[in-house]
């Protein structure tokens, strides 16, 4: 059973969040739409789609920052208790710092499973409209995906390239597939274009020449056009750049394990963004004790000191974890090593705040 004072914290605990994100939001939204109104007015785009591009961006907005605002609603509200001595009553009256800790781990654990609900599934259709959005009518002329030079693994034994893949068209330039048997090359396939089909599935080999290798010579096969099918699809040709973004939790565990098949070289990219799904929502425990250790007791100078503090530790566990997730993106360092490395040295610094703050 939930105390008076569980409910009283876990009230202004939710509570506060849920004012920061209203309060945030739409100056977020403000900001984001200051900065982009010339070229959505110039490209004309449709009322209806800026909406659902800015209901897109509430929620990639919230699902990106919620643990800067997680942690300045924990301060904000344990400062004014602090302030106003309740934190001093609270544990005047026999409380100790771990039982007045409770209901702010209650209220971390609520908004950690809303986090994971969140991420897992509705922020990835979030940004699948949000970067949809942007590439059609802001970025007009960049491509949102490889077109040159494409060169990749689509199972154990094959491999393709295209010198230059055009989206628009579903065409692409000096194409070649190499089948192997183990080490062994057991066939070549070229092209000088391939065009996909779209009606049907299909792929339509212009200049089509196969190389197959024998023991003693090779056998040479050549057409003017040829119209075939193929196991891979367009994207295998060309992966959109944000794709793991846009998939939620069961859809991109199996786009990785497809991808690492085919010997993908963005598999980081990829398992950066499955494992912040995880360790961003368990943040909330770390930050929330940070929060509570340097807000919970009484300064010179008020609140503006304890927001000034937490204000610097959130711009540097955001900058942690935006610097070793491009590390991990750009580089063969872990990606998991990279996204949980933000939790475990802020999970440190929560227990010696933690102790220093019982004191």
């Amino acid at each position: 059973m939930l105390s008076i004072l569980d409910r009283y914290i876990l009230r202004k605990y939710l509570g506060t969040f849920v004012l920061m994100l209203l309060l945030f939001i739409p100056i977020g939204i403000t900001v984001n739409l200051a900065e982009k109104i010339d070229k959505i007015l110039a490209n004309e785009v449709p009322f209806i789609e800026v909406a659902k591009y800015y209901l897109d961006f509430t929620i990639y907005f919230a699902n990106l920052l919620f643990p800067l605002f997680l942690f300045l609603s924990v301060i904000w509200f344990t400062s004014k208790l602090a302030n106003n001595t309740e934190v001093v009553a609270f544990l005047s009256s026999g409380v100790s710092f771990y039982r007045f800790l409770r209901p702010y781990m209650i209220g971390a654990t609520i908004v950690c499973i809303g986090a994971l609900v969140l991420g897992m599934y509705l922020a990835p259709m979030a940004s699948k409209g949000f970067n949809e959005f942007k590439y059609n009518y802001l970025k007009k002329g960049t491509q949102d995906r490889d077109q040159t030079n494409v060169y990749r693994q689509i199972n154990d034994d094959e491999y393709i390239y295209v010198s230059y893949f055009n989206v628009n068209q579903n065409r692409g330039n000096n194409f070649t597939l190499e089948h192997f048997d183990g080490n062994e090359l057991e066939y070549k396939i070229s092209a000088g274009s391939i065009q996909y089909n779209v009606e049907d599935s299909t792929y339509t080999l212009f200049n089509y020449n196969k190389r197959i290798v024998g023991a003693n010579e090779d056998e040479l096969i050549y057409q003017p056009k040829l119209d075939t099918v193929f196991t891979f699809d367009i994207e295998d040709l060309t992966p959109v750049e944000y794709i793991a973004e846009t998939l939620n939790f069961t859809q991109l565990n199996t786009f990785i394990q497809r991808e690492k098949a085919k010997g993908s070289s963005y598999i980081n990219r990829y398992e950066v963004v499955r494992w912040k799904r995880w360790s961003i929502p368990v943040s909330a425990y770390i930050l929330t004790i940070i929060a509570v250790a340097v807000s919970s007791m009484k300064r010179r100078g008020g609140m503006g000191v304890n927001l000034a503090i937490g204000i610097s530790i959130g711009m540097v566990f955001i900058f942690f974890d935006k610097i070793f997730g491009t590390m991990a993106e750009q580089s063969d360092f872990s990606p998991f090593i990279a996204t949980w490395f933000p939790n475990f040295v802020f999970a440190i610094l929560a227990i010696y705040l933690l102790r220093n703050a019982k004191r």
